[in-house]
Order: structure tokens, then sequence, then C-alpha cells
């Protein structure tokens, strides 16, 4: 490790004084302006890592829902897994480093993970389409060549592409080909091979408009269009010709607001969904004949993904275990469902998709979404090779039923100077800190019938997200405001006080 050298490519990316950032649910994310140094330190870190698994490492640069001037990083693990916990230390501290400090904290970190310096390191980057993010890209790779390691450059990818290709090039090609085109083709063929199972109304044209948040996940479904044959019409909005990325659209605005994006117009039971600025969140939605808005969010796209295989499993009399993962801020009404009506176990973790995948890789068959539309399906071994015994066709009844659920819930959040103030216990159910602020949100929830309510700092902007469900509409936007109110009281909230209505 020549650290002369480090030294010397590290003062073209140099730390701005008294900046302090943390990895957190998915990586360092901040103003762009802030993150040159980040990116290239954490090209660094790709190397050891690369190193110490002799496997590729994979680096993204993006800050999925957050405004477009922001930006962030993440690694990704060899078999396409968020990093390590570990490693998450190490990045923060590596990122928090003072110049003259770099050397000895990269030379500790070697020794405290066991590098062997001689391993030959790859590593692969992709970018969102943020203005800042091309530049950024090129510190990290200064950082991954400054170490010596090689890299390919992807360029332009969403995040779940990324995450393809580290799997892809550490299993030597067994899960597909590295390539875009072999991304295609993949999940194409697995999309037509599905829809053969499942009967379709009308004309048999399934039709989906696709809110893509002006970010990346236009320019990658544009390109895939055409691997779905004539099996789906697949009509872009928001697709980033114009208006800005995740303003007023994507799938964090619609979970939000529990409205249609900007852009799209919709007719009654037209299938839409929308994406997030780094296409690895997805939400569905539509207007029912009367004009009402129905979400399809995470929780529900889980238990109607958990429907779908418990009736084969149960048809074929199988052993293989299926479980689901949520976070506390599930819709209560979809933990009942599964459990109550489904049957099947339901487990509850921190907050963040590499809490939600540790936990369900324990099952033959784990499902997993957060509400905001992260989330996918893990197959044991034992699955996999018993998988084919699944695809048999549901009736429309059993999926109408997987599909009713309670929607009473609202998610909001509150600015504030610093999110640190507050922390959170029991899977971020319960805030130990600031003084109080528990203790107020007890008294709150008692006022109303089926109704619980969550705060918890986010891991990625100065805010602090408030949960709230109750037996009404009217009575969730309620408690949402009150306890808005307790937090901005007691836990420093800065701008305009939350006002009844939203």
């Amino acid at each position: 490790m020549d650290l002369d050298a480090v030294t010397k490519q590290s003062a073209l990316h140099a730390k701005p004084d008294g900046l302090t950032l943390q990895y957190g649910t998915a990586g360092f994310r901040t103003k762009a302006e802030h993150l040159d140094h980040v990116m290239f330190r954490m090209g660094l870190l790709a190397v050891l890592r690369s190193k110490q698994t002799k496997s590729t490492i994979g680096v993204m640069v993006t800050a999925s829902h957050n405004p477009e001037e922001d930006n962030g990083v993440k690694l990704v693990d060899p078999l396409g897994e968020m990093l390590a916990p570990s490693w998450e230390e190490h990045a923060t501290c590596l990122a928090n480093a003072e110049e003259q400090d770099l050397p000895r904290v990269l030379v500790d970190i070697g020794e405290k993970a066991a590098v062997n310096l001689h391993q030959d390191a790859f590593v692969v980057i992709g970018r969102d389409t943020r203005p800042s993010s091309e530049k950024l890209s090129q510190s990290v790779i200064d950082g991954v060549t400054v170490l010596g390691g090689q890299f390919h450059d992807y360029g332009l990818l969403t995040t779940p592409q990324l995450h393809y290709m580290v799997y892809c090039r550490n299993t030597s090609g067994q899960y597909g080909k590295a390539t875009t085109e072999g991304y295609y083709q993949k999940l194409s063929a697995a999309f037509v091979e599905l829809t053969k199972q499942a009967s379709c109304s009308g004309d048999g044209q399934r039709t989906l408009k696709v809110d893509c948040a002006n970010g990346i996940g236009a320019l990658k479904l544009r390109e895939m269009k055409h691997y779905f044959s004539q099996g789906l019409s697949v009509q872009l909005f928001n697709d980033g010709t114009k208006g800005k990325l995740n303003h007023l659209c994507g799938a964090d605005f619609v979970k939000s607001h529990q409205k249609p994006p900007q852009g799209i117009e919709m007719k009654s039971n037209e299938r839409c969904c929308s994406f997030d600025g780094d296409a690895d969140r997805i939400i569905y939605y539509y207007h029912d004949a009367d004009g009402q808005f129905h979400l399809v969010d995470g929780d529900k796209i889980a238990a109607l993904i958990s429907s779908f295989l418990k009736e084969p499993l149960l048809e074929i009399g199988d052993s293989l275990s299926l479980g689901v993962v949520q976070t506390a801020y599930a819709n209560g009404s979809s933990t009942r469902y599964l459990e109550e009506v489904m049957k099947v176990p339901v487990y509850c973790t921190k907050t963040g998709v590499k809490h939600l995948h540790h936990k369900a890789q324990e099952f033959d068959i784990g499902v997993y979404f957060e509400a905001n539309g992260h989330g996918t399906v893990l197959f044991s071994k034992a699955a996999e090779m018993k998988i084919k015994q699944l695809a048999k066709e549901l009736e429309e009844d059993k999926k109408r039923k997987a599909a009713k659920m309670l929607e009473n819930m609202i998610d909001l959040f509150n600015q504030v100077a610093d999110r640190q103030v507050i922390s959170t216990t029991d899977a971020e159910r319960q805030a130990v800190k600031p003084p109080g602020l528990q203790e107020a949100i007890n008294e709150l929830v008692k006022k109303y019938r089926l109704s619980r309510a969550f705060v918890r700092p986010s891991g990625t902007e100065d805010i602090v997200r408030v949960y709230a469900e109750a037996d009404s509409q009217e009575n969730a936007d309620s408690l949402a405001y009150e306890v808005s109110l307790a937090v901005f009281q007691l836990a420093g909230g800065i701008g305009e006080r939350p006002q009844p209505g939203f």
C-alpha cells in the first residue's frame, strides 16, 4: 500500500473542516458538494474489502429518493447484499478521518480486518442520473486506482442492476451475464414465464403506466421494454425530459402524499406504479370506478406475494418454511392479516433493507418489503429445487382476499436541527431519547381506537419520521398531527410548526 501516493491523491479530494458523516441505512448521503472526499475514500475502502473477500465489490453513486442536489454512495458486498456491519464502521471511520490521519486509519482497517494487501482487487461502479454523479464516480475511481485496484465503470445503472452485476461476477456467470443485456434477458424471461400462469381480463394486453421519478429508471426501462415482447405495454411518465429528479413524483412522494404523482393522468382501474430516483423502490396504485385512490405499497405487495406462495405450499404438502419480515412502520392491518388469516410468521426488525434481508435469510422462503417499496423474496437452496412446484395458477377470489387491507395510516416527517437527538429501541418502536417523548406518544395513542404511533430519525436526512395509524383516516391524520407536534416541541423542531390537515 503506497501511503505516500494515497496522501498526495487525497489532497486533491480534501475533507471539509468540521464535516462529520455517518454510514446510515443506505450508505452516506448529503449535499453533493460535500461528498468528493467521501467518494475517494470509499474507493479506497472498496479495494480493501475486495482484497479481504477475494471478490468483486460494488460502489453505487446515488441518493435514491433524496432531492436532486443531494448525492450519496454505498458499497455492495460479494453476493449483491448490503455492506457488512463491521465494514460500515470502517466506512464511517475512514470518511471522517482528518487528512493527516488518513494513512494511519487505512493501515488500522487493514490490520483489524486481516486484509492481504498482496491480493488482487476488483471494483465495479454504477451511478444514477444526478448532475453530480459522473464527477463523484470519478472520485471513486481515483480511490480505487491509487491502491492498485482494477475496476469496471458501468456508468448509468439502477441500483438493482449494480447489485446484479456484483452477484454475477462473483458466481462466475452462474447467476447470469454481468451486462445490462444479461439483466434484461434474465428478468424479462422470468416475467414472461410467470405471466403465462395468470389470467388477463380485457383484450389480453397488459398495460402499465410507470412514473420513473425523472431518474435512471426511465433510461433503463426504455431499454428493457422490447424484451417483454407483446405481453406488456409500458408507458413511461416523468422520464427525465422535463422536471427535477424526485420532485412531486416518485415512490416516496406517492407513498407520503397518498395521491398520484405529477405528470400522470389516471383513468379508472388503470394500473400505475412509481419508482424512486435509483429504481430500487416500487409501489402500485389505481383509481377505482368512484375515483377513490388506492395504494398497493410494500406491505400489500408482501401480503400478495405471501398468499401466492402459501397456497401452492399447502396444496403440495411441502414443509418449506415461509416467513415475512417487516419493520415497525408496517401497517398493523397487514401484520394482522398475515398472522391471523394467512397464518404466516411475521418478524419485525429495525428499519433498513439490510436488517430485513438478514432476517429473511433464516427461512426457506423469506419475503420482505418495507412499506416504501424496498423489498424482494429470498429462496434457500432447498426452495430453489422445488420452486417449479409453486407455479400453479391462483383463483381470482384468492387474489382479491389478499388485497383487502385497511388503509387508515399516514407517514409524515418533521424537520429537526439534529436527527440524532432522537434514539429508539425495540426495532425502532420506542423512543428512548429525548426524555418525555415516548410518554407523550403513549398518552396520545390512548385517545384513539386501534391506534399505533412511532417516530424515528431518518437515516438519510435531518428529519424525524412520524408514523401513525388508527381506526379511520380522520383519526390517523389527527394522531399523526398530535405526535408530530410533540416531536417538534420535544426534539428541537425547526421551520414552521406542524399544522392540522398537513
